[in-house]
């Protein structure tokens, strides 16, 4: 059973989640293996990083599509476990928090490289130091963390762009003669080998839950990250190889600083350093901030402990999740794990093939109340093209750091069997899917329905009103063959007068004598009548959907779609301003397809509770 929870406070904007995600995905890999690359492809290395570039943006629209239908804290687990179950959520939960703590201790440990060249403090102290300033700044409000990050993103970018513009004085075009020395397949390769420093473009997910009006902010906030940095990394990079002899960039270990140094001097390797340490910097306090929200998450839905899903009641942030992460990161700076984050990156590529993977389930599997804000373009192609990808690049990194993921996932498999398994759900829309190709009762219970329209309204803000209270307990028909008007009142009348005072005479006569009136047909497809009874403070609406349609009249022989209304006069108001909601919700161009591919009751009555209207208390 998941928990009723705390709500995290929602502050961040796109600015915050912009800084977030180019500030987690610009690193250190950025200053350390542009020489290593550019050995193994040339100048055609501007090209692997225009490929990895794409190929990440095949994840990055998938996930930006679920996070804005189910903006919810721990963003891809979250996502992973509605889909594809508790069992694959769990495993993905526990790797991508592994992952992104192991980044954060890993880009802590890289300012070793550059800090050497500033001052003589320990990196150990410094790593230990700048890790408990985050953590402070985490638990106190992630809206504190989000403006550090933002100056610190903001700062990075301002010394990457002067590199950029500096640099083009320093450029020796003769450097440019030979573009791809080595072929193409090399190419191929180094795309794989320089991946792993796009490795935060998901990040922002972790934190959706926290994020002002999500369905725009995230996909904008991806969009614009991956757009930002696709071009940091490519000019960076021509800049470099413009700026070094072929051997000496090879040889570099610090190739961008080399670079800098050799047209602008010391001040240029000063700056540089700078800008290397606030990469570092960024990487790991984004990290933390997106790492933490993983226990988070996973306790909430009783999958780990619920010391971990703590709110600060304060501070309004899971001070537990973000101590323990902050801990793991901590530890991790004394040990050797050089091998392990090999693995870090299969990890990040498994990710992405399972936000493509998710994308198409839940797409297939035609989940009514699956309502993004945000489509990805090109679906499905630009999924498949994804996987088959992150397929390739997994072969191209060896078995070895295959199989250790493996056992880190099996070790993810076995907190669900013997912790999470009697304690969650297992309703996904994986087991939809898996019912609408066989076309098999599985016996769902509609809860991922259910926990997608407490997400929409969430999302949107919507606050119910008197309407929505009334659809929630109304009488639903659901008819499947061709019947006349009189059969269809009868019908009606008896279901109303079991929760009004008024007899079904007496409402099957009012309806009768309301459609020879004037008829209530509204298209050709859709009737709403509406009357007035006798009493005081009674208001009610019956809904029904007839797939074989209802005989209104000649000119309406195929009706689908019924509303009708009834209240006392005293209801008047109300009662007219519901015909208005009515009226917004089946004028969308979209509602016949769903109202009669809709698979049951309550899945007819979420199209309405659901439809795009004014409210009432707005």
């Amino acid at each position: 059973m998941e928990k009723n929870i705390t709500r995290l406070k929602k502050e961040l904007n796109l600015l915050d989640v912009y800084s977030l995600i180019t500030g987690s995905i610009i690193g250190a890999g950025l200053f350390l293996l542009p020489g290593i690359a550019h050995a193994k492809a040339g100048n055609a290395v501007i090209l692997s990083y225009l490929l990895a570039g794409l190929l990440v943006s095949t994840a990055m629209f998938s996930m930006a599509e679920l996070i804005s239908a189910m903006p919810k804290a721990g963003g891809d687990y979250f996502v992973v476990k509605r889909i594809m179950g508790p069992a694959v959520g769990t495993i993905a939960g526990l790797l991508s928090w592994f992952f992104l703590s192991l980044k954060s201790a890993l880009a802590l440990m890289g300012m070793a490289v550059f800090t050497r060249f500033i001052t003589d403090i320990n990196i150990h102290t410094l790593s230990i130091g700048i890790a408990l300033i985050f953590l402070l700044l985490n638990i106190i409000g992630i809206k504190k963390a989000g403006i550090t990050q933002v100056v610190l993103t903001m700062s990075l970018l301002t010394l990457l762009i002067f590199f950029i513009i500096r640099g083009f004085w320093g450029i020796n075009v003769q450097r440019f003669r030979v573009f791809a020395p080595n072929g193409f397949l090399p190419i191929i390769a180094t795309t794989g080998f320089i991946f792993v420093t796009y490795g935060g473009i998901l990040k922002c997910a972790a934190v959706a839950g926290e994020i002002k009006n999500p369905g725009r902010t995230i996909p904008l906030g991806m969009i614009l990250s991956l757009a930002t940095v696709s071009v940091v990394y490519i000019m960076c990079v021509f800049i470099t190889a413009g700026a070094l002899d072929a051997d000496v960039l090879h040889k570099s270990p610090i190739p961008l600083n080399d670079a800098a140094a050799s047209f602008m001097g010391t001040a240029g390797m000063v700056i540089m350093c700078i800008a290397a340490i606030l990469a570092c910097v960024t990487t790991a306090n984004g990290g933390i901030m997106a790492a933490s929200r993983y226990p988070l998450a996973l306790s909430q839905d009783g999958l780990l402990p619920d010391v971990f899903s703590r709110i600060n009641k304060r501070f309004k942030t899971p001070h537990i999740a973000i101590l323990a992460t902050g801990i793991f990161i901590i530890l991790s700076l004394f040990l050797n794990i050089e091998g392990i984050a090999e693995v870090g990156s299969t990890v990040l590529l498994l990710t992405f093939i399972l936000a493509n993977l998710c994308l198409l389930i839940m797409r297939e599997s035609r989940i009514q109340n699956y309502q993004p804000s945000f489509r990805s373009p090109f679906y499905p192609w630009l999924q498949i093209i994804g996987i088959i990808g992150f397929l390739f690049i997994i072969y191209q990194m060896g078995m070895t750091s295959f199989l250790m993921s493996l056992a880190l996932g099996a070790g993810g498999f076995l907190v669900y069997w013997f912790y999470g398994r009697a304690k969650t759900t297992t309703e996904s829309a994986l087991l939809h899917l898996i019912q609408r190709i066989t076309d098999k009762d599985l016996l769902l219970g509609g809860s991922l329905e259910s926990e997608l329209k407490d997400i929409v309204r969430e999302r949107e803000g919507v606050v119910k009103d008197r309407f929505d209270e009334l659809i929630e307990k109304c009488t639903v028909l659901d008819i499947e063959s061709a019947i006349n008007i009189e059969e269809f009142y009868k019908l009606a009348a008896e279901s109303m007068s079991a929760d009004i005072p008024i007899s079904s005479e007496t409402i099957f006569k009012d309806l009768i004598e309301r459609e020879k009136d004037c008829t209530t047909v509204i298209s050709p497809t859709i009737a709403i009548p509406h009357i007035i009874i006798e009493g005081e403070h009674i208001s009610d609406i019956l809904i029904a959907r007839c797939k074989g349609g209802i005989i209104f009249s000649e000119n309406a022989p195929h009706i689908h779609t019924v509303f009708i209304l009834m209240g006392t006069k005293d209801e008047r108001n109300f009662h007219l301003r519901a015909l208005s909601a009515i009226a917004q919700i089946v004028h969308d161009t979209h509602f016949e397809k769903k109202w009669m591919t809709a698979r049951n009751k309550q899945a007819l009555r979420d199209i309405v509770l659901l439809g795009t209207r004014k409210r009432m208390n707005q």
